[in-house]
């Protein structure tokens, strides 16, 4: 699994990045892999993966996000899915430990932070690959639902910082899960 960035050109994400092989033509990373960038988020229900929020006509709107596209090659919707809430915990557990306290909140792959929406994140499949979309709001104004933002609520300034150690510690928690697998011997 690697890992690759670009917080020097922002990036609007519009969902036409969830496709496979976008961090290959990108990122020039074959394989599996978890990058991330910034920018705007400005989704509309032509890109929208979540059939609920197509049918509630709820398009995906931020000024200004962090974003991780993360693809596995080979993943179930099961697998796929069970990733993106592992990073999920993971960023959340990242986050309350740089605020010092409980205060991000996860409801399924949502999280909140005093009640605010400070995530939006989607998993799915193509036929080559299992894909994740996390953003995370640097800014909330302007959103369409009660928002929460990294810098704007969270006070949280070094969010490349914050990107990189996430992606890390995916990464290692992959790893090791990939390792525990190796290492053990079949029952009969």
């Amino acid at each position: 699994m690697r890992i690759a960035y670009d917080f020097d050109h922002e990036v609007v994400y519009t969902g036409e990045q969830l496709r496979p092989h976008w961090i290959y033509r990108t990122f020039d990373i074959l394989g599996d892999a978890i990058v991330s960038f910034i920018g705007k988020s400005e989704v509309n229900l032509d890109h929208m993966i979540d059939i609920q929020d197509v049918k509630a006509s709820s398009p995906i709107y931020s000024t200004r996000m962090l974003h991780f596209i993360i693809e596995h090659f080979g993943a179930s919707i099961e697998e796929i899915v069970l990733r993106q809430r592992l990073f999920i915990c993971i960023i959340q557990n990242a986050l309350n430990e740089a605020m010092g306290a409980n205060c991000v909140v996860r409801k399924g792959d949502d999280l909140y932070y005093n009640d605010g929406k400070l995530s939006v994140s989607i998993a799915t499949i193509s036929p080559l690959s299992g894909l994740i979309h996390t953003g995370l709001n640097i800014e909330s104004k302007d959103a369409p639902v009660k928002a929460a933002g990294l810098l704007s609520e969270m006070n949280l300034n070094n969010v490349n910082d914050l990107a990189l150690r996430l992606m890390k510690e995916y990464t290692i928690e992959y790893n090791q899960i990939k390792n525990a697998g190796y290492k053990v011997k079949p029952v009969n």
